[in-house]
């Protein structure tokens, strides 16, 4: 007979679980003025973030191998979209992959003592929460990645190349770097015909120095992660030159890369090129298995 603690501890597994960021104060913040208040909207668009979290997605036990992904959500520094997210999470659960939807903090002035920082501070605390508990969650610490989408990849491009910038406490010394990238449809290029995602982190006038930092193809390295990307050609939103000069930069570097460029398909898709109707996701997969971030499935 199971008893009522694993079967409690079985069920939360199996849900989805919320998972504060930080145990104690939030860094780098200051208190929400009365009616800076976290607000959802009908299409699920998340505003007003001032408490980050993240929402876990275990994969079943008997398919889970050990990889988790920590996934960024877009929304251009303004607003969140987890839709998506929540797809590609449930997507990697069926790879035995565990996910984490990181809902970070939105840059705003009220809120952020700096707000061009408060995003990354989260992100690098998602990686050091799950690496903290990754005995618990039955995670392996050299097989955690992050996926970021359009604005969200940005965050993770930055997590990925500006790894001497370390702005949370981490008294334990934990790795912050994630072993790969997942980028679909990502800023990268923080220039003036986009201006929305840069101006909510950096504002509409930034310093060249806030530019540079933030210009992700500008400071890869040999110790940037392995990475993967995809976009659309016809992508009007963020156009496919981020993805591109990106690339390149990792190709010089001699950082393991694969990109892939869409005929169609806009910005903002899911696992589904609904032209095509092929999905990044099993060309993502190979990837991680041929990087040895995933066991190849051996049929019987």
């Amino acid at each position: 007979m199971i008893s009522a603690i694993a079967l409690f501890f079985q069920t939360a597994m199996a849900q989805d679980l919320v998972i504060p960021l930080y145990e104690k104060d939030i860094p780098n913040s200051k208190k929400a003025p009365a009616g800076y208040v976290e607000e959802t909207d009908s299409n699920g668009l998340i505003s007003k973030v001032s408490v980050p979290a993240l929402t876990a997605y275990f994969a079943k036990k008997e398919l889970a191998n050990g990889t988790a992904v920590i996934i960024s959500p877009g929304g251009g520094y303004f607003v969140q979209s987890p839709k998506t997210g929540i797809e590609i999470a449930k997507a990697f659960n069926e790879i035995g992959v565990t996910a984490f939807i990181l809902k970070y903090r939105l840059p705003h002035d009220d809120i952020m003592i700096d707000k061009s920082i408060g995003p990354m501070q989260d992100g690098q605390a998602a990686i050091q929460l799950v690496r903290k508990r990754a005995a618990e969650w039955n995670i392996d610490p050299t097989k955690l990645g992050m996926v970021g989408l359009s604005a969200g990849g940005h965050l993770v491009a930055t997590e990925g190349t500006r790894l001497k910038k370390i702005i949370i406490e981490n008294k334990e010394g934990i790795n912050l770097r994630p072993d790969f990238m997942v980028l679909l449809y990502p800023v990268i290029i923080y220039d003036p015909n986009i201006p929305r995602t840069r101006e909510n982190l950096i504002g509409k006038k930034p310093t060249a120095e806030l530019l540079d930092f933030y210009g992700a193809e500008k400071h890869v390295t040999p110790q940037t992660p392995p990475t993967f990307l995809v976009h659309a050609a016809d992508d009007d939103v963020i156009p496919v030159k981020n993805s591109l000069l990106f690339f390149n930069a990792l190709l010089q570097s001699n950082v393991k890369a694969e990109m892939h460029i869409l005929q169609s398909g806009g910005h903002g898709f899911g696992l589904t090129d609904l032209n095509s109707m092929d999905q990044w996701f099993n060309l993502c997969k190979s990837w991680l298995i041929e990087n040895n971030f995933l066991k190849p499935v051996i049929s019987k």
